[in-house]
């Protein structure tokens, strides 16, 4: 289809007009072109909040011990208020996948559950830590907070974590300058002792999602936070992704022993394979190695940087005869979710006409010895490096994965050869743009537009076809940073879709090679067409068809196309950072790719059951003591908080009561009742006892007949 597709584009481009002069793509930054941090949008907003973005109770105000109670359930209830930008409602599904990816969290719509996270559009980014247990709990991803480390992070309070700066133990690691902080902040730099807040037996982490930045609260130029390690100035305060440091405190807190969508990684370091095992119906076997004379001189997982290690796994197709066969199967694995994504690395230095099938070997009950099913044929050239692929599987019962390597038609010198093997219960990227010689891009490109360059032409799974632009060396107006805006482009499918561009979430993600997902920390950025945004120097809108809005640009082989307006960052991520973890690999980086339709998310308010209607909340809030005001039959109805001993009540939740006050109460009530009956009692037997009294003297006198 995609073959198609591509075909048709050619053939109308051909019969496009002239090319016109070039004109300069329009790119407009999300963020302004600034990287602000969670702390600099909230206070650029005028917040006061604890630490500059919890939000406290005054339960919290008097005790900060987050206990037992304050643990939420593994599966947590969420609702995602309308008020949302459809960005960010995007965004809060992605990172709760890698929630699922990293840990044994999980999350589900609410269903009426007592206690609940509302994620909502407030002021700022901000949450409370833990669970509250008061029902309704709000966690705010306002403007600019629709990055997915950000959404991260938030909830990582709401599970029960304060910030990293704050331990006990913190000023063995970093030194805070008191005198570098605003006025009126140093509060935000308190740090608890170890009754207050639990580090879980868990070394400090210079690269954990929830610490500070090195600028964080200043009032000037200088760092307020001097990493006592200088190399880790500029690791502090990173937003990509979950620290190895921080999955470990919540996956301690939480007890988890396995987290939900992982199921296996394999870097071939150990001589038992992860548990592979070479088929008995064929007529090879794959090897382990450490190096081919032909390629690979190494392996992915540690590029021969560590001796007396690094292996992967080989089929020799310089040997036997065509036709012959190696396969590898995985251990049995049990699916949970009814897909799954293959990833791996893949090096071919044998022949073009060899192959590589990947497939699955599913057992059933009418199957019990298992049925064979391939999936996917890479084929190709021979190359001089390692390269990324992505089967989706989509399996619903037990089975094993397949490798099958097959040895082609002609002389081979070499083979087929795989390395670091991840496979987890998740979707795969649409697609992936492989960047060579990276290095030499960083030390030969200048900034600006100069040094922009673009991917491939894409499609979307609704046949949008779209473009992404890298600026290597960022842009005049802000160097030293990667660059990265989203562009639709005309294509052959323009005919016969939606204009302007409707809800499409294009998702851009730098990957961290790590061999194991699990310890990834890729850095990503997503863009939503919004249909009705305007243009920044016109009337017209800003994702409408290419061809209406683009300027006229050309692809190398010359064919020329319309290039719609780019919406991304200029500062998607800083070269410091970019040499911090595993982006760039064998002198090359990969960026992952997906645009998906996610105009369901418009309205995302749940409903528990057809007679079941989730109630609107009140624009303001007129209830007190923390009390949350809902719309029944169009008027405003405060629900009051309650505790397992406390509550408030009235109109308004403006008083409270206890079970000590109820106590005092029934006690007195009970003891006035008593006094009451016995006073009846006794009044009771007086007068019967007077009334005896006098019946007794009138029986003794003369009756009198009237």
């Amino acid at each position: 289809a995609s073959c198609i597709s591509l075909c048709a584009f050619l053939i109308i481009s051909f019969f496009l007009p002239p090319p016109q002069p070039a004109l300069e793509t329009t790119e407009i930054d999300v963020d302004g072109g600034i990287d602000q941090d969670i702390f600099d949008i909230n206070e650029a907003l005028g917040l006061d909040l604890f630490e500059g973005d919890i939000k406290l109770d005054r339960i919290q105000e008097r005790n900060s011990i987050i206990g037992d109670n304050y643990r939420w359930p593994h599966v947590i209830p969420y609702v995602l208020d309308d008020s949302l930008e459809m960005n960010a409602k995007g965004l809060i599904l992605k990172a709760f996948e890698q929630y699922r990816l990293k840990t044994c969290i999980d999350f589900k719509p609410w269903g009426g559950e007592k206690n609940y996270i509302s994620v909502f559009k407030g002021s700022g980014c901000w949450s409370s830590v833990g669970n509250h247990q008061e029902g309704l709990q709000q966690l705010s991803i306002g403007a600019n907070c629709d990055k997915i480390g950000t959404i991260q992070h938030e909830f990582m309070h709401a599970l029960g974590f304060w910030h990293e700066q704050s331990r006990s133990d913190r000023d063995d690691y970093v030194s805070i300058i008191w005198d570098r902080i605003q006025a009126g902040k140093d509060h935000n730099f308190n740090k608890y002792d170890d009754k207050t807040s639990d580090s879980l037996n868990v070394p400090y982490d210079y690269t954990s999602v929830m610490h500070y930045s090195k600028n964080a609260f200043r009032n000037g130029t200088e760092p307020t936070i001097i990493t006592n390690i200088p190399d880790f100035m500029d690791v502090i305060g990173q937003r990509m992704d979950f620290s190895d440091y921080d999955l470990q405190k919540l996956n301690r807190l939480y007890n988890c022993s396995s987290s939900i969508s992982f199921m296996d990684t394999c870097s071939f370091e150990l001589e038992n394979i992860c548990g592979m095992i070479q088929s008995s119906d064929d007529n090879s076997d794959w090897q382990r190695l450490s190096r081919v004379p032909a390629g690979p001189n190494t392996d992915h997982t540690n590029m021969g940087e560590c001796k007396d290690s690094g292996y992967f796994m080989h089929f020799n197709t310089s040997a036997g005869a065509e036709g012959s066969t190696a396969i590898l199967e995985s251990r049995i694995l049990y699916p949970k979710r009814g897909f799954q994504c293959l990833q791996f690395y893949f090096y071919n230095s044998g022949h073009e006409s060899d192959r590589l099938y990947v497939g699955v070997r599913e057992y059933t009950s009418a199957h019990p010895n298992g049925t064979l099913r391939l999936i996917e044929e890479i084929k190709g050239s021979p190359e001089t490096y390692w390269q990324l692929h992505h089967v989706s599987l989509n399996v619903t019962s037990k089975f094993r994965v397949v490798f099958q390597g097959v040895r082609g038609s002609a002389l081979s010198n070499g083979g087929l050869s795989i390395d670091d093997i991840n496979l987890s219960e998740t979707q795969c990227p649409h697609h992936v743009w492989h960047i060579r010689n990276f290095t030499h891009l960083l030390n030969t490109s200048p900034a600006g537009a100069a040094g922009r360059i673009y991917s491939p032409p894409f499609y979307s799974s609704k046949g949008y076809a779209f473009q992404v632009s890298l600026y290597v060396n960022g842009t005049i107006d802000n160097p030293f940073n990667l660059a990265m805006y989203l562009h639709l482009i005309s294509g052959a499918n323009d005919d016969h879709l939606q204009w302007p561009c409707a809800w499409q979430q294009g998702t851009m993600i730098l990957l961290d090679q790590h061999p194991d997902i699990r310890h990834r920390m890729s850095n990503q950025r997503s863009i939503t067409t919004d249909p009705l945004k305007l243009s920044d120097s016109s009337s017209t809108y800003f994702w409408d068809r290419p061809d209406k809005v683009g300027s006229v640009a050309s692809f190398p082989n010359g064919t020329t196309f319309r290039r719609g307006p780019g919406s991304g960052t200029s500062a998607f991520l800083t070269h410091e950072r970019l040499r911090s973890r595993n982006f760039i690999k064998e002198d090359g980086v990969y960026i992952l790719l997906t645009m998906e339709d996610i105009s369901h998310l418009l309205s995302t308010q749940p409903s528990v059951s057809p007679t079941f209607v989730a109630p609107d909340f009140c624009p303001d809030n007129p209830c007190e003591n923390d009390g949350v005001c809902v719309i029944v039959n169009r008027a405003p109805v405060c629900r009051c908080p309650a505790g397992d001993d406390w509550w408030y009540m009235g109109t308004k939740c403006e008083r409270k009561g206890t079970t000590q006050e109820n106590t005092i109460i029934a006690v007195s009530s009970t003891i006035a009742v008593f006094v009451v009956m016995l006073i009846v009692t006794i009044t009771t037997a007086v007068c019967l006892k007077k009334k005896y009294s006098q019946g007794k003297k009138n029986s003794e006198s003369p009756s009198l007949e009237v």
